[in-house]
């Protein structure tokens, strides 16, 4: 009976959502219409260098405060002296004029990036809760941090921070801010994954003499680090006393949530071919790792994966958050499904996953409700490791959530500009245009980047939620958001900016309605603890909303 009764509530949900058909959702490419030169740049020349596949960051975030959602791109630097010897590796930075219209103001901003060397993950956060975002840059050599001035500008700081400590020859990935200590600042995650410099890069041939980029197996795994927040600019490296030095991995995307509902931020870290992490807040300034515990440092056969990025929200609106990550083709991409917190059953089989991804080599991706039906699909930004064999160049997918029941491939019904083959890596989420459609930006290595936005016409109802924090961190970066329709409906997400595999996300919380255009109510739980509760609150708006 229970059974039954789920069906029948999966099939009135997806009634409220506008029905199981396509509505017409389609992605146009607005990057050629746009003055700007940036081109995803890994310096491939025939000589394969074991990082050259990561490059693309990308972070969505709106630096000037005026309400539109702008783009940073980063780049790759010449190999082996990595140095950004001319334009072509410099970073970019895209000011949104309106929804359509961007501007580079790169220079201005001060954000190439011609001093770093070959640049992978961006995280955008406002460190110092002045109001305005500021932009961490992992890099394979010292990483970075940019502080935003409220004028337009960036001056790095990463001097002195605490943030240019970390081991010689660590090649970081990714960083990820999240408040695990709850004192109103936001501390930073980095994933790091091997020590590596050019001398010591290693050549893998076939016969004939044709290189191929070596396995990941053959590098040395090591301890992804945390930083507290000092405030004034400082950082405290906390790695060994947080617990996070106990295990080594090889670390690409970061998921940040609530994963066992105790109010304490936890940390999700998918590793190439080692077992994935998941870090559990004590609360207490540690952390207890218990990816194989809660059964996702593996894949269902038991064996280790290439993970590349990773998302955590809830799919099935259930209220606990479950987690996602691509891998490259024949790996099948992963899909968990948490079991009331305490631990997680892997579900790509009968949710239609494994048959859909195993062809592709999947990079960056995300939970995204494309069709604002209130159910989150998924994206993933795929393209093979390497330059050679069948179906090296591939096409991005989404596989549209039935309803939390199963997933189907619609990639094809979006339009020729989200088809587009090649080689993508990083991708981040955005209502670019305001519209209530989230839209989409991808890189491609040695490419220019997609800039897609969507259609948004399926008249589906939508809401965006804007967080300020006064307690908890200005973002509001960790806090939970219900929204409950008219009919009852309840729908889950937080506040969070990593997603995917090297790049950063809109932090505005996201709600697709579907054909519901009412809201009962919407909760929201701070880091700080405070719950905020407003009634009636009308749909298909940016509603900003301040922690009591």
């Amino acid at each position: 009976m229970g059974g039954v009764r789920a069906k029948l509530t999966g099939m009135v949900w997806l009634a409220l959502a506008g029905g199981g058909q396509e509505r017409g959702i389609r992605y146009a490419d607005i990057a050629p219409g746009i003055d700007f030169s940036y081109i995803t740049n890994n310096h491939y020349t025939g000589r394969k260098y074991f990082p050259q596949p990561m490059c693309g960051g990308v972070a969505v975030f709106d630096f000037d405060r005026d309400g539109w959602m702008d783009i940073y791109f980063t780049n790759g630097a010449e190999y082996p002296q990595l140095t950004k010897t001319d334009p072509a590796f410099y970073h970019c930075l895209l000011r949104n004029k309106g929804g359509r219209t961007f501007e580079d103001v790169t220079r201005k901003a001060g954000l190439a990036g011609e001093h770093l060397d070959f640049s992978f993950g961006v995280a955008a956060g406002d460190y110092d809760n002045d109001g305005y975002p500021d932009l961490f840059i992992a890099n394979i050599g010292p990483n970075a941090l940019f502080h935003n001035n409220g004028d337009g500008t960036f001056t790095d700081v990463t001097a002195g921070s605490g943030l240019d400590q970390k081991p010689p020859e660590t090649l970081s990935v990714q960083g990820a801010w999240f408040d695990y200590d709850s004192d109103g600042r936001l501390d930073l995650v980095l994933s790091n994954y091997t020590l590596w410099t050019p001398s010591k890069d290693r050549r893998c041939t076939l016969e004939g003499g044709v290189e191929f980029y070596c396995s990941p197996r053959i590098y040395t795994p090591v301890p992804h680090r945390l930083y507290r927040n000092l405030g004034g600019g400082k950082f405290a490296d906390v790695t060994a006393q947080s617990g996070f030095a106990k295990a080594l991995g090889k670390g690409m995307g970061i998921g940040i949530a609530d994963f066992n509902r105790d109010g304490r931020q936890d940390v999700f870290i998918a590793n190439d071919t080692e077992p994935n992490f998941l870090y559990l807040n004590n609360g207490d300034g540690t952390f207890r790792e218990v990816g194989l515990e809660y059964w996702v440092a593996y894949n269902d056969g038991g064996v280790t994966v290439s993970a590349m990025g990773c998302d955590a929200k809830d799919f099935d609106n259930d209220g606990w958050v479950d987690i996602f990550y691509n891998n490259l083709k024949t790996q099948i991409h992963a899909l968990f499904r948490s079991l009331d917190g305490q631990e997680f059953e892997y579900v790509s089989g009968p949710y239609g996953i494994e048959a859909l991804s195993r062809q592709f080599s999947g990079w960056s991706n995300g939970f995204i409700d494309f069709d604002n039906d209130g159910w989150k699909d998924i994206y993933s930004a795929n393209g093979h490791v390497d330059y050679f064999g069948p179906n090296a160049e591939q096409h991005d997918t989404m596989l549209r959530n039935m309803a939390g029941k199963e997933f189907r491939d619609v990639s094809a019904s979006l339009g020729e500009d989200f088809m587009r083959l090649g080689y993508q890596r990083g991708s981040a989420f955005g209502d670019l245009n305001n519209d209530g459609f989230l839209d989409l930006v991808v890189t491609s290595l040695n490419r220019k980047p997609r800039i897609l936005i969507s259609s948004g016409d399926n008249s589906n109802h939508w809401l965006l939620v804007e967080t300020r924090g006064t307690k908890s961190n200005r973002d509001g970066i960790g806090a939970e958001v219900t929204l409950t329709t008219a009919s009852g409906r309840r729908l889950y997400n937080h506040v969070t900016t990593s997603v995917g595999f090297m790049s950063s996300s809109d932090k505005r919380v996201h709600f697709g309605l579907g054909r519901e255009a009412a809201i009962r109510s919407l909760e929201i739980r701070w880091p700080s603890g405070a719950v905020q509760r407003l009634e009636d609150v009308r749909p298909d708006q940016i509603l900003q909303v301040t922690e009591p």
